[in-house]
């Protein structure tokens, strides 16, 4: 099956964060404050998502205040920080949403995303991935980790499946 027509059974986003979500610098003040940056067309259909009736979960090795944050602001209730077995954390939320594998869009950067990346029912990452995660992946953005490429799936999705530009989505 193409990567387009497995869109049409994506109910569910779940995205890595560092690197994808951001372009993967962090940086580190005094008293050990980590900072990243993001994208806000990410954050905007991320929300707007949620507001269409799709789950959406965040799994990060990276942990840190500013992350839990910035999903909070966003309506994402599904966040798992300091995740080292992000394969077993996939299947546990897939379970606990009742959702099958290929129901989900998976987005990642980097060799600890390879597992999931396998299980989900769409791969995909953004442009300047890993190589052994483009080589699984069925979809690679034109867009880099942090610049749109989380907004890039997301609007295929919705588009796709008619969801997309509604009257609903002219205020956050």
């Amino acid at each position: 099956m193409n990567y387009k027509a497995k869109l049409n059974n994506i109910k569910a986003f779940v995205l890595d964060y560092d690197g994808v979500l951001s372009d993967g610098n962090i940086w580190v003040a005094d008293a050990n404050i980590v900072m990243r940056s993001g994208n806000v067309k990410d954050g905007y259909a991320m929300q707007y998502a949620i507001k269409k009736g799709y789950d959406l979960a965040v799994i990060s090795g990276g942990n840190g205040q500013s992350i839990a944050a910035r999903m909070e602001m966003l309506g994402i209730k599904d966040v798992f920080l300091g995740s080292h077995r992000k394969k077993e954390i996939f299947l546990n939320y897939l379970q606990s949403k009742n959702l099958k594998a290929e129901e989900v869009l998976y987005m990642g950067d980097d060799i600890p995303d390879y597992d999931v990346m396998i299980e989900a029912g769409v791969a995909t990452c953004p442009a300047d991935a890993a190589i052994e995660i483009k080589q699984v992946a069925d979809y690679i953005s034109h867009l880099q980790g942090g610049q749109g490429c989380v907004r890039d799936v997301i609007e295929q999705v919705l588009r796709l499946q008619g969801r997309w530009f509604h009257e609903d989505g002219k205020a956050w």
